[in-house]
């Protein structure tokens, strides 16, 4: 089973969006996500956004980075930059480090409209990119790179 951590800021809307589609895509995944400097709770508008596509966010307690330090991971994604630039050491193994940056959705101002087409858009680029990831190196079906 490969374990994949993905990493951001608050650990509220992108690594909780990219989580829940991996965990989704393949139940085989062990996938946990942190931040840096976590929230105090998941953004209500990911965890909506997440439901209506079909991959509901169950692990809605936001995680600190620091839990996960002394494991071995066999990718860390981060996935803003913030998280990139002060994201601690890992003193436990970590085969493949990445990095994917997305605009942060919790961020978005305006109508409650306005903040929904803002966070669909960051769920879709994730699907989207890390659907290609998983295909590409994560996958244990016979695809190209192995972690």
């Amino acid at each position: 089973m490969k374990k994949i951590l993905i990493l951001c800021t608050g650990n509220s809307c992108r690594s909780k969006m990219a989580q829940a589609f991996l965990q989704h895509l393949d139940a085989n995944l062990y996938v946990r996500s942190a931040g840096t400097h976590p929230a105090r709770h998941t953004h209500p508008l990911a965890i909506e956004v997440m439901k209506v596509a079909g991959m509901p966010i169950t692990d809605v307690q936001p995680h600190n980075v620091k839990d996960y330090l002394d494991e071995t991971w066999d990718a860390v994604i981060t996935v803003c930059d913030h998280a990139r630039e002060s994201c601690p050491v890992f003193t436990g193994r970590v085969k493949r480090p990445m990095h994917i940056s997305f605009p942060d959705p919790a961020s978005a101002k305006g109508t409650i409209e306005e903040q929904l087409a803002v966070i669909q858009d960051v769920r879709d680029r994730i699907i989207q990119i890390f659907s290609n990831l998983y295909y590409t190196y994560l996958d244990d079906h016979g695809h190209q790179e192995r972690l």
